[in-house]
């Protein structure tokens, strides 16, 4: 299905017709997913075209109800369908929490149960590696999330799993054979036996260790990284431009904070896509990381300039509105850095960038300056940086951390001392004086 869609031939009006300023892109506005096959969010309607809705009588459909039908669905308590509407499903699925959690079974959720499931269920969406670490190791598995969060709410300590012991059957008490001699035979004492044991089989042996390293370390983890980053902040607190003495240490903070903004604006449009789960828009976002992957294995090879050109001839051949394809990709910019999967995540801010979204230049600053999901490269970051920044200075809407003032003067001051530590390419290639 992705080649038929990914490889059409140009249906769409060239990108030089897409304005420069920010393509809009709101959940009601766009068909999210006509970038991946049509799939991710086909009952998303557009401003001009409004879908009729078909209501069961009676249940009106709220952006509350589809909160709480995706959390439910999350956790595996079936509520069918995430259209908003809190029918019969929904509610014997809400008892079934309760029963889970040891609230009355009453299908009706009291603030505090909402709250609880609605936060929960953001806060799992948003935890990427730490969040699979946490069902891996609890023993009622995803479910086990809501009480290990509801503990940590009401400041418990979360008991900690420990492996099964083993404890061994105890053994037979041996039995003894007396045996009465004849009064004038002894019998000579046995002699000793020795007991050598077997030397271990050097295959086996080899075997029994598992080398996870067969195919080189693995790739760094984003996921894990800011998780670090935000221990960090929660003790010294963010740097700011006048304290500042790390760059990098700058950067990290703020690549960290635009990821969680980046994730938290992908799970409010998942919200509102109908007919599918969270986790399948996820399965349907990590089938185009193939795609444009690609692309962001020049990110670190190419130019700003030629690779937002490939790029931009690439969302020409899609055959899709600027409109439909900018919703998904912000809905799998969220999905990539949730996961953990770098060419979802990169694949989706370069095709916002080749849409006139420029601000999210930024994002590939960090990854070349960082080094996560493509090489380091900090003589190509900055002409990112630059123009992500040229953005904000122009009045482009404040898409991560809108409430810091200053975050563009940290920006600019960290990426500055960064880059500037590029190492020069001049001299690279040596010249030879050859005598004839």
């Amino acid at each position: 299905m992705f080649s038929k869609y990914l490889t059409a031939a140009a249906l769409a009006a060239s990108v030089a017709a897409i304005p420069a300023s920010r393509v809009t892109a709101d959940a009601g506005d766009f068909v999210a997913g006509a970038l991946i096959g049509g799939i991710v969010g086909h009952a998303v309607t557009k401003n001009n075209q409004k879908k009729k809705r078909v209501y069961r009588s009676g249940i009106p459909s709220t952006h509350e109800g589809r909160q709480i039908q995706s959390s439910l669905n999350y956790f595996g308590f079936n509520a069918g369908r995430v259209d908003g509407q809190l029918g019969r499903q929904s509610r014997n699925a809400v008892a079934a929490y309760q029963a889970y959690m040891g609230y009355p079974a009453t299908g009706q959720l009291t603030p505090f149960e909402q709250d609880l499931l609605i936060t929960s269920h953001n806060r799992a969406q948003a935890g990427g590696y730490q969040t699979t670490q946490l069902i891996a190791s609890n023993p009622e598995g995803t479910r086990g999330l809501l009480k290990t969060y509801r503990a940590e709410m009401a400041g418990q300590a979360v008991p900690q799993q420990q492996a099964p012991v083993i404890v061994a059957a105890p053994q037979p008490a041996p039995v003894t054979t007396v045996v009465t001699p004849a009064p004038s035979v002894v019998a000579p004492a046995p002699a000793p036996v020795a007991v050598v044991a077997a030397a271990p089989d050097a295959e086996a042996s080899s075997a029994a260790l598992p080398n996870f390293f067969e195919s080189g370390a693995p790739e760094a983890s984003l996921a894990s990284h800011c998780n670090t980053v935000s221990l960090l902040t929660s003790t010294n607190g963010y740097t700011t431009a006048a304290s500042m003495t790390d760059p990098t240490a700058a950067l990290n903070e703020q690549f960290c904070l635009a990821r969680t903004y980046a994730i938290a604006r992908s799970e409010e449009l998942i919200s509102q896509v109908n007919g599918l789960t969270p986790q399948q828009v996820a399965a349907q976002c990590d089938g185009f990381g193939p795609v444009v992957q690609p692309y962001v294995a020049s990110l670190s090879q190419k130019s700003r300039d030629v690779l937002n050109k490939e790029v931009s001839d690439f969302v020409i051949s899609t055959g899709t509105t600027p409109q439909q394809l900018a919703g998904t990709a912000k809905i799998c910019l969220g999905v990539g850095y949730r996961t953990d999967n770098m060419n979802v995540a990169l694949g989706s801010g370069l095709i916002l960038y080749a849409l006139g979204e420029t601000v999210y230049g930024e994002l590939m600053g960090h990854h070349l300056a960082l080094g996560f999901g493509t090489q380091k490269n900090l003589t190509h970051a900055g002409p990112w940086y630059q123009a992500g920044l040229a953005a904000t200075d122009a009045g482009a809407d404040a898409v991560f951390v809108p409430g810091q003032p200053e975050r563009a003067e940290i920006l600019r001051k960290a990426s500055m001392q960064v880059t500037a530590a590029a190492p020069s390419q001049a001299g690279v290639l040596p010249v030879f004086s050859v005598t004839e």
